[in-house]
């Protein structure tokens, strides 16, 4: 079987991102919010989902693309047998008039390099999930497109005569397209376009260079930290673990979920990585997006919510083709969210607690919702003896999970140290309680005779969370237990590739077909923490060959052929790699590893 790729790149400005195929198209676009339709959505239907392309009218020699160096504006060139011409597509981002300028604006520069080329542009927006094609109006250097939420305009110096008869035209100077939603583009449009780029550019190599990185792997873990900022909803403070919906876990397999949501479970994992490059305005609106989500939940806490906290998140089945012409069903929506998912008060708790204790941050800005961190452990504690359906999130298997009581653990923990800086005597002997009835759950998940810790109590299933143990010193790396659970988990589920599946049992769709990127980055860090450095850098140099020509992950490999699958980019990918980066970089630095 061939091996698949995903030839997009992503550009995005916290308020909406674009996927754009190396054949220029924009594939997957959704306006105003990241979980709203799509505008284009040639990703899932290549007919009901739109287009829009900037073609030469004649069979074509091939595409380049890259990134302007540590930003989020990306380039794509385009040769032909008369010439060669760069498109340069960003959305605009920078600080203006003490706030971020980030329009629902969609910039294509397209600029000749060499020869005479000739420019098709195609610009056909969808609506309703494919379900409204518009009207198109002209004005005078613009084209209208009718019957959308909002008003949306094309504002461009190309002959619109030829865009609207689907001509083309001879690219002898630099054009430039603006796609707008709501507020349109009345400004000089060569003078803006070039001033919204020089900020852009500015703007995302200043937020690069003041990335706390090591030297080890640098230029990946800056690629990878542009790709995560961009999956913030700067609005409200939530991330997203993807901003895709449908891309299929495995070919065939029915695996097809909507990512565009906050999942609790992600955020501990992204949050740590933004606080590993040292970017902590990313964790402080993350901070205020829970404390709403915190304000209006009576009961218990969902696995999911959407980027503005909304609790029902409906799963719908839509009439798209799905990815490929064939991988339905295509879902909007995620029947998740009324999942029991019981590690995500832990989850948030430990996510929160550079908060509370880091000196960075002024104590009397959190005082006031140490409520929230008494409710959060009243939870775990009326929790404690309830099966719940995992971090995969089992849609038929309710267990008492390893994993679960490993963040009743860690949030228990995070409470003593946050009751401590606050000396709240009550919140520390709560906190320390609670840790204690965790700990004993997870050691009832412990096999003595293979010397390894379940995926839950009563099961002799193996599951990669349970690296967690490791690398969040639940178990000491530097004690005997910890090796002999890692090669025992390794034996069990890493692929001969240094991949690394979940786990291997049957679940609701049948055995997983394919390796889970996260979970092999746990690995990374796990072989760090225990001290095998060498098999650490291997593995993680290893698992960079699984990115895109641009250096973006997919969230699912087959282990077979090296294919990407899976919702793209995943930002849980690339949180692994930032992490596993972080642990192998201060590892290193350690004096006595030398």
């Amino acid at each position: 079987m061939k091996k698949h790729t995903y030839d997009y790149g992503l550009i995005g400005n916290c308020a909406f991102q674009a996927h754009i195929h190396l054949n220029t198209n924009i594939s997957w676009m959704c306006w105003p919010r990241f979980d709203s339709s799509f505008i284009f959505g040639g990703l899932l239907d290549d007919e009901k989902g739109g287009e829009f392309s900037i073609m030469p009218p004649e069979v074509h020699v091939g595409n380049r693309q890259y990134y302007i160096e540590n930003t989020n504006v990306l380039c794509t060139e385009v040769e032909s047998g008369e010439g060669t011409y760069r498109i340069t597509d960003f959305a605009p981002r920078f600080y203006q008039h003490d706030r971020y300028y980030k329009p629902l604006m969609l910039i294509r520069k397209i600029e000749p390099l060499s020869g005479t080329p000739r420019i098709k542009v195609v610009c056909k927006p969808k609506g309703d999930y494919g379900n409204i094609s518009p009207r198109y109006h002209t004005g005078s250097n613009h084209i209208e497109y009718l019957g959308l939420e909002r008003q949306v305009r094309l504002t461009t110096n190309i002959a619109l005569s030829y865009i609207m008869e689907g001509n083309s035209v001879v690219l002898n100077e630099t054009k430039y397209l603006v796609l707008t939603y709501g507020a349109p583009m009345e400004a000089a449009l060569a003078s803006t376009c070039e001033n919204f780029l020089t900020k852009t550019v500015q703007y995302w190599q200043g937020w690069a260079k003041n990335m706390s990185v090591s030297s080890f792997h640098q230029s990946d873990i800056i690629r990878s930290a542009l790709a995560l900022k961009i999956h913030q909803y700067e609005d409200t403070g939530a991330i997203i673990a993807a901003g895709t919906t449908s891309l299929p876990e495995a070919p065939g397999s029915g695996r097809n979920w909507d990512y565009r949501y906050c999942w609790m479970r992600d955020s501990y994992y992204t949050l740590t990585a933004f606080n590993n490059i040292g970017h902590f305005e990313e964790l402080e609106k993350y901070f205020n997006y829970i404390v709403n989500i915190s304000a209006q939940q009576k009961e218990r806490y969902q696995p999911l919510y959407t980027i503005t906290g909304e609790s029902r998140i409906e799963e719908i089945i839509t009439d798209l083709k799905g990815y490929q012409g064939k991988e339905v069903p295509v879902r909007i929506g995620n029947q998740a969210y009324t999942h029991i998912q019981n590690d995500v008060y832990g989850q948030i708790l430990a996510s929160l607690l550079p908060l509370y204790v880091d000196k960075r941050f002024i104590n009397s800005e959190r005082s006031n919702s140490l409520k929230m961190v008494y409710e959060l452990l009243y939870k775990i504690e009326a929790l404690m003896d309830e099966p719940d359906a995992g971090l995969w999130e089992f849609r038929n298997l309710a267990q008492y999970h390893s994993y679960t009581y490993l963040f009743h653990w860690a949030g228990s923990n995070a409470a003593i140290k946050i009751g401590k800086v606050f000396e709240d005597e009550n919140m520390v002997r709560l906190a320390e309680k609670l840790s204690k009835a965790a700990s004993d759950k997870i050691e009832a998940c412990y096999d003595r005779e293979r010397g390894v810790y379940s995926q839950a109590i009563g099961t002799d299933n193996l599951d990669a969370s349970n690296l967690q143990l490791i690398m969040m010193n639940y178990i000491d790396p530097s004690q005997e237990i910890a090796k002999k659970h890692l090669e025992v988990m390794e034996k069990d589920l890493r692929s001969a590739e240094g991949l690394f599946y979940r786990y291997k049992h049957k679940d609701d769709f049948g055995e997983p077909e394919t390796t889970f990127l996260i979970c092999a980055f746990w690995y990374v860090e796990a072989l760090t923490c225990v001290g095998r450095m060498d098999e650490a850098m291997e593995t993680f140099e290893n698992l960079l060959g699984y990115s895109n020509h641009l250096g973006l992950l997919s969230e699912d490999v087959d282990a077979s052929n090296g294919s990407m699958w899976g919702n793209f980019p995943q930002a849980y990918s690339h949180v692994g790699l930032v992490n596993a980066a972080y642990r192998i970089s201060k590892k290193l630095d350690t004096p006595n590893f030398l």
